[in-house]
């Protein structure tokens, strides 16, 4: 008879730290500190440095990572998995350490984990799960004072890719970075998800060299050090207002959510899910259509008089894409900025979001950066009036539908507020 020691030692270890989760979990609820997985997350993390690994257990995963979509993806792909497979995901949008440990414990018995990774931590998260497969979404500018360069995340990404050749990816080929990222993956399915912020996209992050763009094709003038041409890939899968184009033909996607980013997410849901795991593709298609909620996201609340519906954006690629998902025929717009860490201190982009098509909308800057918002709308010739408490500027707008646009933390907390409103009203 043979007795693992160290085995045994780890499996001691992985049942301490997840009893003392559920601990810290249970009294954080109790206590209205909050839903409890992060808290429990960080002490199990702390307890057995292994318990990501442990906990994975060498079930099939999947990781979704990028500047923007991250949730909306996730969310749309493990409903697609779910469709035939038991599922463990990270749906309320903690995406590091944390938070995937959380959604490991609380999916012990699920058969497939489906998970949202923050872009700096997918290689030691990839190294501890060895995922089956990677959804590269896009790359863009993000919290300067957190997450640094963009060309330093890209590397870092592609290192993850490298290390992990037999891994699917599953990649954006309208993103140069991510492009980049994939460029020479053994395995690789070339998604045409779209594009729609181009600042990042101007030169090849391995050379430097400009990128040149024709409709959809772009190339990269000056070759790579190995002499091969840098060039958008052609996709086998690819969506636009007709629908998804797909290796089995063309089909309909009719989704709850708005806004074409939403499409390209979808599109790279469904194949992750069909290419990944071999989901049947009517299925995935009908799971990803049926997502009607992303954590609050495009949600409205009804207060009073007054049909307020919530958007979210946290850097300038996805505040341009929110922006075009605001009805210019409402009858008021509220835009909330923070500046705490989870958003970003540094406010200078700002400056990089058009806001200059607002013309025609009652706008009110609020938030506790108001005053910086308001600046930068002086600039952009909208008038608007500052008033920093967000319900404060939804109440302060005529009757109707109010559009409401917020940045992390002020969306997270004005949602809470509205919430604990309507309540208050209905209990008179």
């Amino acid at each position: 008879m043979s007795f693992n020691l160290s085995g045994t030692l780890r499996s001691l270890r992985t049942n301490a730290a997840t009893t003392a989760a559920k601990l810290a979990t249970t009294a954080s609820r109790a206590t209205g500190r909050g839903a409890g997985g992060m808290i429990g997350g960080l002490i199990a993390g702390a307890i057995d440095p292994q318990i990501m690994a442990n906990l994975g257990g060498g079930r099939p995963a999947v990781l979704v990572t990028g500047t923007n979509g991250k949730s909306t993806t996730t969310r749309m792909l493990a409903a697609a998995v779910r469709s035939e497979h038991k599922v463990a995901t990270n749906d309320g949008g903690d995406n590091m350490d944390a938070g995937i440990i959380s959604a490991l414990m609380a999916g012990k018995d699920a058969s497939h984990l489906v998970l949202e990774v923050d872009e700096l931590h997918v290689p030691h998260v990839a190294d501890n799960l060895n995922p089956q497969a990677l959804v590269l979404l896009n790359l863009s500018r993000d919290q300067l004072d957190r997450v640094g360069e963009i060309n330093k995340i890209e590397r870092a990404l592609r290192g993850a890719v490298e290390a992990h050749p037999d891994m699917l990816v599953i990649a954006n080929c309208d993103d140069v970075l991510m492009t980049s990222v994939a460029y020479d993956a053994k395995n690789v399915i070339w998604v045409s998800a779209g594009a729609g912020w181009l600042g990042e996209s101007v030169t090849c992050p391995r050379t430097g060299g400009h990128i040149v763009r024709d409709e959809d094709d772009w190339r990269a003038v000056k070759p790579l050090p190995d002499g091969r041409e840098f060039r958008r890939p052609t996709p086998t899968w690819r969506v636009d207002q007709d629908g998804l184009h797909t290796p089995q033909g063309d089909k309909e996607l009719s989704l709850s959510l708005p806004g074409r980013a939403n499409r390209g997410n979808a599109a790279q849901a469904i194949a992750a899910a069909v290419e990944g795991f071999g989901v049947d593709e009517a299925k995935a298609i009908a799971a990803t259509e049926s997502v009607n909620d992303v954590a609050g996201r495009y949600s409205t609340i009804t207060l009073g008089d007054r049909e307020i519906r919530l958007l979210l954006a946290k850097n300038p690629a996805g505040w341009q894409e929110a922006l075009s998902m605001v009805d210019r025929s409402a009858d008021g717009l509220v835009i909330a900025t923070n500046g705490h860490v989870a958003d970003g201190i540094d406010m200078s982009w700002l400056w990089d979001v058009r806001f200059e098509d607002f013309e025609n909308l009652a706008v009110k800057a609020a938030g506790e950066r108001g005053t910086d918002l308001a600046v930068r709308l002086v600039y952009a010739d909208i008038s608007h009036e500052l008033i920093p408490d967000p319900v404060k500027a939804i109440e302060s707008c005529p009757p109707g539908r109010i559009e409401v646009l917020a940045n992390y933390t002020a969306f997270r907390d004005l949602k809470k507020a509205l919430e604990r409103k309507v309540k208050e009203n209905a209990n008179g």
